[in-house]
């Protein structure tokens, strides 16, 4: 083996090595766990709240199932059907609460990006934050407008698929081929902006890419690796019965927030390399300076 390669595959595995140990030292499976609890509170608040947005604009109204059933579809493996039901019943039964109940929901909403938000802060080993105001506003204005951003690219991709439903008759498969990519490119935008737009820090675009190429592909393995264990593998409803619902989405929610920040650990850690310059790896700059 000629040396380059032999440095190269060196530095390849001292960067894994680190990658590792940071996940270690940031206890991601503890703080996934964390994360998960706190979004299965506020699940149905946070969807009920988006929904609700996406009801205030007319123009939504001719996609709303069709919005609902991709994002159940593409991000629920096996039993996104069942969930949408569930969570439908649940969100219906939110049209006769008070101005009280209404604000608590948007609280707990708001209290998911507020966890979401310091946990990747202190990934980026953010120390410095900004004014309550100032966070608050920001997470308002996330609760309020992401809901529209993101029911308008879905709704936009829908439109485009229908679009090349007319083209199949001179390219067959077109549509296909399109809605079959749709949901990678999906999942790897809103990967890429959740990196790029939450730490309160500039991150590099090329960093925030990588991170979300990662969380893409092991998001997409997760999808089909969940849907097989629970297709084949009825443990749960063997146990659990009628609330094996239950487990499994906390567990499935569990493996999403796994995805999300083992993708924002490599996002940081190439962060970081790049501004000591890539000489030293972090786990040697932190022995030398002991």
């Amino acid at each position: 083996m000629r040396p380059e390669w032999q440095a190269i595959l060196a530095n390849l595995k001292r960067f894994f090595q680190c990658y590792v140990q940071r996940c270690q030292q940031d206890q991601v499976s503890m703080i996934a766990g964390y994360l998960a609890y706190i979004s299965l509170l506020s699940l149905v608040p946070f969807i009920a709240v988006m929904f609700s947005m996406l009801r205030a604009f007319p123009i939504f109204n001719e996609y709303r199932q069709s919005i609902e059933s991709f994002v159940y579809a593409n991000v629920i493996p096996s039993r996104g059907d069942e969930i949408q039901a569930y969570i439908s019943q649940f969100i219906g039964n939110t049209g006769g609460m008070t101005t009280v109940g209404i604000l608590a929901l948007v609280f707990v909403a708001l209290l998911l990006i507020h966890n979401i938000d310091k946990t990747l802060n202190k990934i980026w080993r953010v120390t410095k934050r900004p004014r309550p105001i100032i966070s608050f506003s920001i997470y308002w204005m996330i609760l309020t407008l992401g809901p529209i951003l993101f029911g308008s690219s879905i709704a936009l991709s829908l439109y485009l698929i229908g679009l090349t439903r007319f083209a199949d008759d001179y390219t067959p498969g077109l549509s296909t081929v399109l809605l079959g990519v749709v949901p990678y490119l999906m999942s790897l935008l809103a990967f890429y902006i959740l990196y790029l737009v939450v730490p309160n820090i500039k991150v590099q675009t090329k960093h925030a890419l990588a991170g979300a190429f990662l969380a893409t592909v092991l998001f997409e393995l997760s999808k089909r690796g969940f849907a097989l264990y629970v297709t084949h593998f009825p443990s749960y409803d063997t146990i659990y019965g009628a609330l094996a619902l239950v487990p499994i989405l906390f567990v499935w929610i569990y493996l999403s927030w796994i995805v999300v920040l083992l993708g924002a650990e490599l996002t940081a850690l190439l962060q970081q390399l790049a501004a000591t310059g890539g000489e030293r790896m972090p786990d040697e700059q932190d022995s030398n300076d002991l």
